[in-house]
């Protein structure tokens, strides 16, 4: 079966498996691990997993560390496909707390440092140390003023819309739209308050990052699109909620491994990434959950092998 056959086959089956709840929810209860990777020190960069996004354009992965140390690509499996390292002088950050991460297009990223709540854009270049102080950058909420370790967990960018949103970890927990418009210098943000609570928000003790379900091929179209993956590492969940801060579906995380499991992110097959830090282990990790079909989507999942098989045989005799 060649690559594009591969691709449909893997698309059927994560569709199906989905199922026909997916036009309201994506169904985090019907999850389960596909797989448990290893991430490479990289002599530190790769450490602290902290935040994970999907960068479709490219089928791989980009995750930080809380030490800020830089950038790291690597496949769905965990490979390293290149590193970029990060250069904080200049910016006044005082503890280089990269904890958002999320994937634009086109090689460009945003990354958040968390205390100050400022988010720096740039484009990836692997092998190369990036300057982030001369990068486009912006205040989520307007101030620089640090609020300590509580501050911006994740950021995920709705593509639909150009929107952005993001969580405080705690004291408030906060759940945020923003749009943000980088500048070199400083650029402006228009930031919504969605959610927020004084101790703990949608029962969650901490938030720990965020991701829109937007990009899921299976969802385009539907109300799921517009739902919200929140991550807690405290309370070793991740959660689905809607736009009116409903839960609609939730996954307990505290069988996957002992280590902190910090960053979540989804590709468009609704494939689940998350990372953990290596919590004194020595490795960090990236973890994959899949849907698992319901017994009576097996025998169309079947029959659409089937035909691909048939397909790529026909396919060989021309």
């Amino acid at each position: 079966m060649n690559k594009t056959l591969r691709t449909l086959a893997a698309t059927a089956a994560c569709t199906l498996a989905l199922g026909a709840q997916a036009t309201t929810s994506i169904g985090l209860g019907g999850y389960t691990l596909a797989g448990n990777f290893t991430l490479d020190a990289l002599g530190g960069i790769g450490l602290e997993a902290s935040a994970v996004t999907y960068a479709r354009d490219r089928g791989s992965l980009f995750f930080v560390g809380d030490e800020g140390l830089g950038v790291v690509e690597i496949s769905r499996t965990g490979t390293v496909l290149g590193t970029m390292a990060f250069d904080w002088a200049g910016t006044g950050s005082t503890n280089n707390d990269a904890e958002g991460l999320t994937y634009l297009g086109g090689g460009r990223l945003v990354v958040v440092d968390e205390r100050p709540q400022i988010a720096y854009r740039f484009d990836f270049a692997a092998g190369t140390t990036l300057a982030l102080n001369t990068q486009p950058k912006v205040a989520i909420t307007g101030s620089t003023v640090s609020v300590g370790n509580v501050g911006t967990e994740g950021l995920s960018f709705d593509p639909r819309d150009g929107s952005f949103f993001s969580v405080k970890q705690d004291n408030p927990a906060v759940l945020r739209q923003s749009t943000l418009n980088f500048a070199v210098g400083f650029g402006t943000a228009t930031t919504t308050t969605l959610f927020s609570g004084a101790t703990s928000l949608f029962g969650l003790n901490s938030l720990s990052d965020v991701q829109t379900l937007a990009t899921v091929d299976a969802l385009a179209g539907t109300p799921a699109a517009d739902n919200l993956l929140i991550l807690s590492l405290d309370s070793r969940r991740l959660i689905e909620i809607d736009r009116l801060g409903n839960t609609l579906s939730s996954l307990d995380l505290t069988g996957l491994t002992p280590q902190a499991i910090e960053g979540v992110t989804v590709d468009e097959l609704g494939t689940i990434y998350l990372v953990a830090e290596d919590s004194g282990t020595g490795n960090s990790r990236l973890l994959v959950l899949t849907p698992v079909p319901e017994p009576q989507t097996y025998a169309l999942m079947l029959s659409g092998l089937l035909a691909l098989g048939w397909a790529a045989r026909r396919r060989r005799r021309d």
